[in-house]
């Protein structure tokens, strides 16, 4: 399922003042792009995935991903507006340093992963509380322990070396290599989560399963009996079939959130 739809494809315009991130432009490509991210942050506040004004959400908008969207430093997710996001290029340092700057962590890891990581084009950066739990737990690997499990079974890296805050781009390029091939979930010990995906309603609607999934885990744990795991042919199996599965899952899945949205906050779009 996560492979099925294309990447996305947008035309960019460059920008217009280096000194100073851009933030709504008038590209009839990028306005979509604005809605579908601002949509993720409202809902990513609506499951209670956000921490205070802290945590970042990014979506390249360049065929390189050096050029992205990235939520402003002090803005509180149920807040966010499409106008609101940043427009900012990995090539231009001064984006990091002018007056309407990102946060310095979320601009050292977002703008690695996206220049390192081709199949970043959507990064997802939390500190929800299940999935981090499991971050917590030494040498804690992911157990197959149902159904919505299976779907990250093999897909997910382990950062083992806390190594404080992002404050440098050497951080960022350190979980960068984390993140192999293959690999769209990293767990980033005593931290969070990042999810990566080639789209919006892809990489949001696996940190929406990865989420329940941890919470069933650490449940699961909790109760200090047995756990009845589900072998590993079986869960690669129920891995593929997430993978293949004969409709547009998390692509429906985004539709109906953004429905919500319409009708409860339509002020995200503006």
């Amino acid at each position: 399922m996560r492979q099925k739809w294309p990447h996305l494809h947008l035309t960019v315009r460059q920008p217009t003042d280096a000194s100073t991130p851009q933030r709504m432009t008038d590209s009839t490509d990028e306005r979509p792009a604005r809605i579908d991210l601002a949509a993720a942050f409202r809902w990513a506040a609506r499951w209670d995935m956000h921490e205070a004004i802290a945590n970042h959400f990014s979506l390249a908008v360049s065929q390189d991903g050096a050029q992205f969207l990235l939520n402003p430093a002090g803005s509180h997710f149920s807040r966010i507006r499409a106008s609101d996001l940043l427009r900012v290029d990995a090539a231009q340092p001064a984006d990091a340093q002018a007056p309407d700057a990102p946060d310095p962590t979320a601009w050292n890891l977002h703008a690695e992963l996206h220049q390192r990581l081709p199949q970043a084009r959507c990064i997802l950066h939390t500190h929800m509380p299940y999935a981090t739990t499991l971050c917590c737990l030494q040498d804690f690997e992911w157990l197959a322990l149902d159904q919505n499990a299976c779907r990250f079974h093999g897909r997910i890296a382990y950062d083992r070396d806390y190594a404080g805050m992002a404050l440098d781009a050497s951080e960022g390029q350190r979980v960068a290599g984390l993140l192999g091939q293959g690999k769209s979930v990293l767990f980033m010990g005593n931290h969070g989560v990042i999810v990566v995906g080639p789209t919006v309603a892809q990489a949001l609607d696996e940190l929406y399963y990865l989420e329940k999934a941890a919470k069933l885990q650490v449940l699961a744990l909790s109760t200090g009996r047995p756990l009845a795991l589900i072998p590993e042919p079986l869960a690669a199996l129920a891995c593929a079939q997430w993978n293949d599965y004969p409709t547009a899952f998390s692509e429906l899945h985004f539709a109906a959130l953004k429905l919500i949205l319409d009708q409860k906050e339509p002020e995200y779009k503006t």
